[in-house]
């Protein structure tokens, strides 16, 4: 998700370069150096301030004020600095790449084993493709593959919003099994077909970002500003923690949230749970609010390290607590093979139609994320956020995005976006060096190779889980204000961003208001009816009607430069004024 990290450039010494040499040294001798002196292993670095936590009521650490210094990209980095920075950053992202293939097997009915694969593969595809991303091949004509920074890349939140819509109406259209119970309660059956439908929509709608990628950046940000950029980012948050994070912090997000009297969803998660309830029963809400406690006293009293991985904390919490209070099924964990990889399981790829209007705006959307986040990297990372070079960073990204959409489908995994989190990483461990980078890919990669691993993270109760989520989505919403507040809103401005929120917050608030659009149509052909399910998910999706209007509003109206000037006029005046009265 886009972030942008707030500008520590004025706050930090200077880059700590590599040392001066006569003579380039061999990359034996690099090596043997690194892994045979203690300057190789520590450098320079003060790990004391990185693992010391805050003490309580705002004292400070001794000698906090001196920060440690600054490694670039260049930089020759120490070896053990890499590991424990490649770690942060693997932590600070692993809730962000587990949360998208429970959700996925959750919303389909999927078997533990099948749910774990998707969470090992999720994990391996990620650390691979993030080192394309992280790289910068030089292809033809100036154009790049990858970014050249620490650019990791994850399961994208808006797939995760969007594939959520295209799964209700295979469900509603007969493309997946379900059951009506006596008391109308609608139980969904297992259907994979549908996850390898979306792999399959989304390989095929990869290449539009790839030929996004060779349009000149500055035409990709005229036509997505800030103004659509936002818009998008913070209807993704707002609408996840709606449909996920709060849902399953009550005690799940599937039909026991409707309190149905029989079947499998009486009780949350199910009635064969260790031990389940009612939703939203005050044992669930206290496990919740534990795990999103936790995070904010990490936050308060936590070292930098912790910092960085407070999400971590708040589950790590959260599931010592409910195994403790026996709410953990084990099961996953026992079923879970002790090695897997890519192509374990498998899906029958297929293509569903009617979800490849809403993909292509997936994609899109996928873009904008990517230039946001590319933004924010380089500016944490004290390279050029405007030229040349930084055009082809742009260039380099987009096109590692649309390429990783098209191969993630192939490793079984759902569109991957640029990740944000890493930058805070960046911002705090003050290291933006490549090596910590690749070390990240690999312990993502371990990770996934690790089964019992995935099904640990399955075995996580709802609660616990959604009151991480929640704050993760929430933080999402917040990087869309953030990127809003670059916006000078002016009456133009304010117009564009009521028009689309009218659209994404009534979604939001009101979901099925577009379901039965066309019910009117009497028996359309099956193109048509195709088309009709295509409207009406990009309709029903919040973030994705929200970005359509803000964006063709944006092209469509003239700006306003008149306006523009009385408002800083306006601004002025009010400052002025201001000084005024505290003087």
């Amino acid at each position: 998700m886009s972030l942008s990290p707030p500008n520590v450039l004025s706050e930090q010494p200077p880059v700590t370069r590599a040392p001066s040499v006569h003579q380039r040294p061999t990359r034996l001798s690099t090596v043997k150096r690194k892994l045979t002196t203690r300057h190789g292993w520590l450098g320079d670095y003060d790990y004391a301030w990185l693992c010391t936590p805050t003490l309580p009521f705002g004292n400070q650490r001794k000698g906090q004020s001196r920060l440690p210094p600054f490694y670039a990209l260049d930089a020759e980095l120490p070896l053990l600095l890499a590991i424990t920075s490649g770690l942060q950053h693997a932590l600070a992202m692993l809730a962000g790449l587990i949360t998208p293939p429970i959700i996925f097997a959750s919303a389909l009915s999927l078997d533990s084993a099948t749910s774990a694969y998707m969470i090992s593969a999720s994990l391996i595809g990620c650390g691979i493709l993030s080192l394309v991303q992280m790289s910068r091949i030089r292809l033809f004509r100036g154009y790049y593959l990858g970014t050249g920074l620490i650019s990791v890349v994850g399961t994208s939140f808006s797939t995760l919003s969007t594939a959520n819509a295209i799964f209700n109406a295979m469900y509603n259209d007969g493309t997946c099994p379900s059951t009506t119970a006596a008391d109308g309660t609608v139980t969904r059956g297992p259907c994979p077909d549908a996850y390898g439908k979306v792999l399959g929509t989304s390989l095929i709608c990869s290449l539009l970002e790839i030929g996004m990628s060779f349009v000149p950046s500055r035409v990709l940000q005229r036509i997505f500003p800030p103004m659509v950029t936002g818009t998008v980012i913070l209807m993704i948050g707002a609408s996840l923690i709606g449909s996920s994070g709060i849902p399953n912090w009550g005690g799940g997000s599937n039909d026991c949230q409707s309190f149905p009297t029989s079947g499998i969803f009486e009780l949350c998660p199910t009635i064969f749970a260790p031990r389940p309830l009612p939703w939203g029963s005050p044992e669930f809400i206290g496990l919740g609010f534990l795990s999103f406690v936790s995070i904010i006293l990490t936050e308060m009293f936590g070292s930098p390290f912790l910092k960085n991985i407070s999400i971590i904390v708040g589950l790590v919490v959260g599931c010592i607590v409910s195994g403790a209070a026996g709410y953990i099924d084990g099961s996953s964990i026992k079923s879970a093979p002790a090695i897997t990889f890519l192509w374990v399981k498998t899906f029958k790829i297929g293509v569903y139609p009617p979800a490849i209007l809403p993909m292509l705006a997936v994609y899109v959307s996928l873009a904008m994320e990517a230039i946001g986040d590319i933004t924010a990297s380089a500016e944490v990372s004290r390279q050029e956020v405007d030229g040349p070079e930084f055009d082809s960073r742009i260039q380099g990204g987009v096109l590692s995005d649309g390429i990783g959409g098209f191969i993630s489908a192939l490793f079984t995994v759902t569109p991957l976006s640029i990740f944000a989190q890493n930058n805070g990483v960046i911002a705090v461990t003050r290291c933006a060096n490549r090596a910590a980078g690749r070390w990240c890919c690999v312990f993502l990669i371990l990770f996934g190779i690790l089964g019992k691993l995935s099904g640990a993270f399955l075995a996580i109760p709802n609660p616990v889980l959604g009151g991480v989520t929640t704050f993760l989505f929430a933080s999402v919403a917040v990087s869309g204000l953030r990127v809003l507040s670059y916006i000078r809103f002016t009456r133009r401005d304010r117009f564009v961003l009521g028009a689309a929120l009218a659209f994404g917050v009534g979604d939001l608030l009101v979901p099925g208001i577009f379901m039965h659009l066309f019910d009117g149509v009497e028996r359309p052909d099956g193109a048509l009816q195709g088309f009709f399910d295509s409207i009406t998910i990009v309709l029903s999706t919040p973030f994705l009607a929200a970005g359509i209007v803000a964006a063709v509003l944006n092209l469509a109206l003239p700006q306003e430069p008149n306006e523009e000037e009385a408002s800083v006029e306006e601004v002025d005046h009010d400052a002025e004024s201001q000084s005024h009265q505290e003087k």
